[in-house]
């Protein structure tokens, strides 16, 4: 049938500021697919990873249950230690907001923190970084201002599964 084509090498800049501005367009699956035609030349492109990654966290209000897992899996493969704690955080924080507008609001809430966690972890590793207080600052006012969330927060948590009878 129809084989894709291989970009050449020379053409991978334009082809990432491309991908960068169907993002800004709200077009992640054309960002998504740009990036993937970068990465079948040049794999361990950092930017292009980034970009891949943030395009996949676009797509969470449609449907988030395959592209947060391959969206943390694209972060995984950052070599910087930071960038792979503080992009992992964005996808939590993504997908905590795709949970609350789907009425999931402890999920939501779980996700929150674990975004949260990864924050706290990317300023330590960099304390000058801006970014992630930033986004640190973002999740507290949504964890404080949705009161499905709160609720959430307030509830009892267990502190561990329990699966089947006991004899």
């Amino acid at each position: 049938m129809y084989e894709l084509k291989r970009l050449a090498e020379k053409n991978l800049g334009s082809a990432l500021e491309r991908a960068k501005h169907y993002r800004d367009l709200n077009q992640p699956e054309e960002a998504e697919s740009i990036c993937r035609d970068i990465l079948a030349v040049s794999p361990k492109e950092q930017e292009t990873l980034k970009t891949l990654g943030l395009a996949l966290t676009d797509q969470f209000a449609k449907s988030w249950h395959h592209a947060f897992d391959e969206a943390v899996a694209v972060f995984a493969n950052l070599t910087s230690e930071y960038d792979r704690v503080y992009y992992e955080g964005v996808a939590w924080e993504r997908l905590a907001k795709a949970h609350l507008d789907g009425g999931q609001a402890h999920n939501s809430a779980h996700a929150f923190e674990r975004a949260l966690e990864h924050y706290e972890r990317a300023t330590v590793l960099a304390p000058d970084a801006g970014d992630p207080i930033l986004r640190w600052n973002r999740c507290v006012r949504a964890l404080r201002s949705h009161p499905e969330i709160v609720r959430a927060l307030e509830a009892p948590r267990m502190s561990g599964h329990d699966i089947g009878d006991y004899e």
